[in-house]
């Protein structure tokens, strides 16, 4: 078998960029801390913003309607 001299001799552990380091980190603590927001918390900010728009949509409408009305 030939040798090539142009291989990575011994153990691959440094990574020169670091960011393989940055992203192991990152999943470390993402999993010792647990999600920033829960699922129930995003979707209740978005049932918020939901419900306030089609407020919103109505009132528009009623100021529509009693405007064409008049």
């Amino acid at each position: 078998m030939a040798h090539n001299p142009h291989a990575p001799q011994g153990p691959q552990e440094h990574d020169p960029a670091g960011s393989t380091q940055m992203f192991r980190a990152f999943v470390d603590d993402e999993t010792r801390n647990g999600p920033t927001t829960t699922p129930a918390a995003a979707s209740g900010g978005s049932r918020l913003g939901l419900i306030l728009g089609i407020a919103a949509g109505v009132v528009v409408l009623a100021v529509v309607a009693w405007v064409a009305f008049r």
